[in-house]
């Protein structure tokens, strides 16, 4: 049995840890957590993978234990004839928090969506960051790494000129290129879905 201790790791860490090794073909996992919604989140996983779960509350953790169920017919959404990995396919970040309420709050919900981004097959192909959204690509923004790591990858990362010049952080860009909105309109409207955070 693999153990995955993830205690002390946000969200999405310990579900990105979990589903990891279910990746990699074990049959039973049991994931350490250190809070309830990270518990919940397991489960989910759990149950969307057709695992089935235990859990046992102990002093040093939450002990969530999957064990793989019988396989379930997978169901394609997308057109036989299109793959997933060919379409033309990414985000356009018009802030640099998600969702709204606490800024805080959605600091740390945006971040933690880029690094599940990076966690997740096929990368999209573009990212847009328009408005506050390019302050995620400039000096000290807390997802440089993970931006890094999907331009290393192949991903076209491109920051609204005009935007970097109003918050006037445009010599701090660390992260992709300086595009402008004709470029941008056409790298979107030349896609098969652009998805607007």
């Amino acid at each position: 049995m693999k153990i995955v201790d993830a205690r002390g790791k946000t969200c999405p860490q310990p579900v990105i840890m979990t589903k990891k090794e279910i990746d990699l073909g074990e049959n039973s996992i049991t994931t350490i957590v250190d809070n309830e919604t990270a518990k919940q989140n397991i489960i989910k996983l759990g149950t969307k993978l057709n695992y089935s779960f235990s859990e046992l509350s102990k002093e040093d953790g939450i002990y969530i234990t999957l064990n793989k169920g019988e396989t379930i017919e997978e169901v394609d959404y997308v057109s036989p004839d299109i793959e997933l990995s060919k379409l033309n396919k990414g985000f356009v970040f018009g802030t640099d928090v998600l969702g709204s309420g606490s800024d805080k709050l959605g600091k740390m919900l945006m971040k933690g969506f880029i690094y599940t981004i990076t966690e997740t097959k096929p990368y999209p192909n573009f990212i847009v960051f328009l408005n506050s959204g390019v302050k995620l690509t400039t000096e000290g923004s807390e997802s440089l790494d993970d931006l890094k790591k999907l331009e290393g990858e192949g991903v076209k990362i491109v920051s609204c000129g005009t935007c970097l010049d109003f918050f006037e952080i445009k010599t701090k860009l660390a992260v992709g290129q300086v595009s402008n909105m004709y470029d941008i309109v056409e790298i979107i409207t030349n896609s098969d879905n652009a998805v607007m955070i």
